[in-house]
């Protein structure tokens, strides 16, 4: 089991594996191990993706996949994303919830 943590500045929490871009997390999460992630929204480089992107694809993976979805925390200091992204995450819960209740 695996905690990721996406950010391209802050360091990881100690027992967190630390990643720089979105497929990286992607990776991870189609591994079926990942039991919870920190995002962060802005990464330096947005053509390589942000958090936001991270979220997305959760929302599709819940419906296409089957993803069971890890805990999800945003750390982003980006406050408008990270609104978007706190609708995201209660939008893959409440897609989590309707496809498996």
């Amino acid at each position: 089991m695996m905690k990721v943590f996406l950010d391209d500045i802050r360091e990881a929490p100690k027992g967190w594996k630390r990643v720089y871009w979105p497929q990286e997390a992607i990776a991870l999460l189609m591994t079926g191990s990942v039991t919870d992630i920190s995002l962060d929204h802005d990464l330096g480089n947005d053509s390589k993706g942000t958090g936001y992107d991270v979220i997305i694809w959760m929302e599709r993976a819940v419906v296409e996949r089957g993803l069971i979805p890890p805990a999800i925390k945003v750390h982003s200091a980006n406050i408008a994303a990270r609104q978007r992204m706190d609708a995201g995450i209660r939008n893959i819960q409440n897609l989590y919830r309707k496809r498996f209740s």
